[in-house]
């Protein structure tokens, strides 16, 4: 296949970040895709660049104006939250394509900063979560399209204890620009739109609670930032371990929705049911990279009767290899030109909406703040 700009061989692709997502999930994919060449890998960390040189690759750089755009056929960004959308809107200026797993940004504005870059360059932005690439969540949304009109639909990802980098970036308010709504919540109002398809949310009422987040317990200990042991939390996160949503389509369909990171229950639990006029479909699983996980489990019930729907179990993180297959067709595509930025403003619109929505209720503790909020 051609690459971007018409460059035949693999897509040679820099590495924006070396913090877990782009250590853990990126680079070993990148570097066993062969349709993929990491030909730069980018970290402002000098003890990180240091660890990473020294197993030998790519080169290394301690900062993306260093990359040549001649020789970048696509940045893949995965660098902390709140500089997703400054890192990408620098990239796509000087011409190079753009990959920016959730969040994509933190604020309208950002996203309108993104598509302004994006036009401006000339360079494709893609993006979004790895969620609706999952077989058990393909099968549902296949399912979904035999149930008739959508009335409704119930989404949860509920760990037992998952908090992030706890008493790093990820639970300070300024860094992450939210806690398990930003996180969480971007997968599954990523999936509601591959279930329900375009819609505008008319309503939308959320509420927050933390009552997890600085708890040293709760913290997900599969998941840390560098190479070494996470540090023990400090009693200073400032953002929600829970967040809980309602939202109504223009066309009058409901969205129930909670994220958390942390709770009272023993299993991390992803579950999703859609209600239509002709039956109900539930999955049960467990999206992410937790080992406290559940297997897929698809059933679909009507007329007061319940079937189990055969359903294929990935291995973890598979969603993400088939991202990129997805990606490279993308890149080449002048169809994408937009896309994702669309995307992108509409989902942290809700989310913005919720977190204002949440501040109207009276709450003691700083939230996450959206910056367009009505």
């Amino acid at each position: 296949m051609t690459a971007s700009g018409g460059r035949e061989g693999p897509v040679r692709v820099a590495l924006v970040g070396l913090g877990w997502a782009g250590r853990s999930i990126f680079w070993p994919r990148l570097d066993k895709h062969p349709l993929y060449e990491v030909t730069a890998v980018v970290e402002p960390d000098a003890s990180v660049r240091e660890r990473f040189a020294g197993e030998g690759g790519p080169r290394v750089l301690a900062h993306d104006a260093d990359l040549d755009p001649a020789t970048t056929d696509l940045a893949v960004v995965a660098v902390p939250n709140h500089l997703h959308a400054p890192v990408a809107t620098r990239l796509l200026r000087r011409g190079i394509p753009v990959f920016l797993e959730k969040p994509v940004c933190l604020s309208v504005a950002e996203a309108d900063q993104l598509a302004a870059a994006e036009q401006a360059g000339g360079a494709v932005l893609l993006a979004g979560s790895a969620a609706h690439y999952r077989t058990d969540v393909r099968t549902l949304s296949s399912l979904a399209a035999e149930l008739g009109p959508i009335r409704h639909i119930d989404l949860a990802w509920v760990r037992a204890g998952g908090v992030p980098d706890a008493g790093g970036w990820f639970t300070s308010r300024r860094l992450s620009g939210g806690g398990a709504l930003v996180d969480l919540g971007w997968h599954l109002l990523d999936t509601v739109g591959s279930l329900l398809g375009p819609a505008d949310f008319q309503q939308v009422v959320g509420t927050v609670s933390d009552d997890f987040v600085n708890r040293g317990s709760r913290r997900a200990s599969w998941r840390q930032e560098g190479g070494e042991a996470a540090p023990a939390p400090a009693d200073d996160g400032d953002v929600e371990d829970t967040a809980r949503g309602f939202l109504i389509t223009d066309g009058g369909a409901s969205v129930a929705l909670r994220a958390s990171w942390a709770s009272h229950e023993s299993r991390d639990v992803t579950r999703i049911t859609v209600e239509g006029s002709a039956g109900t479909a539930t999955l049960t699983c467990t999206f992410g990279f937790s080992p406290n996980r559940q297997d897929p489990v698809l059933t679909r019930t009507g007329d007061g009767v319940t079937v189990e729907v055969p359903v294929t179990a990935d291995p973890v993180g598979a969603e993400y290899a088939r991202q990129l297959d997805d990606l490279h067709g993308r890149l080449t595509d002048p169809r994408s030109r937009g896309v994702a930025v669309a995307q992108a403003r509409q989902t942290i619109d809700v989310i913005e909406r919720l977190y204002a929505s949440a501040r109207t209720t009276g709450r003691r503790h700083p939230l996450p703040a959206g910056h367009g909020a009505r």
